[in-house]
């Protein structure tokens, strides 16, 4: 309801959102509104009119659905390596089909398959080229060298 409020009208205060809201009939507080807000990544700009208003920030629900398999992946990773055209990223015990999943999900051009154990994945990939690639970019946004 918070999202479709500040969609419909111009809400500058937690004030007019608690407002708008009882006129809706949701009985809420604004402890209530102020943690519903920053849960639902709602910011305050600056309208063309110079007014500030609540508007939902630039992230959809698939750009936090990628933050958090990204952040699976970099926390899952111990190591990765490859030779030939295949990957091999070693993880934490028991964390390899979670860390396959974020993978996968990353959608790497040039990646034919992966397959996930209990603490490692194997990524075919098209080329040599494109493992270097994909290896180079994981050791950028995982804990690899901090493990």
């Amino acid at each position: 309801m918070i999202l479709e409020l500040i969609g419909d009208n111009a809400i500058g205060t937690q004030d007019d959102l608690l407002e708008k809201l009882r006129e809706r009939g949701f009985v809420v507080t604004q402890a209530t509104i102020s943690r519903d807000i920053k849960e639902l990544r709602v910011v305050k700009t600056m309208d063309s009119s110079g007014q500030y208003r609540y508007v939902v920030s630039g992230k959809t629900e698939s750009d936090r659905l990628s933050e958090k398999f990204r952040s699976i992946f970099e926390h899952s990773v111990k190591d990765v390596d490859y030779a030939g055209n295949t990957l091999v990223i070693r993880c934490y015990s028991g964390m390899a089909q979670a860390a396959c999943a974020a993978f996968d999900t990353m959608r790497w051009e040039g990646l034919v398959g992966t397959l996930a154990g209990d603490d490692t994945v194997f990524a075919l990939c098209r080329t040599e080229e494109t493992a270097a690639q994909i290896k180079k970019a994981i050791d950028e946004i995982s804990d690899v060298a901090g493990n």
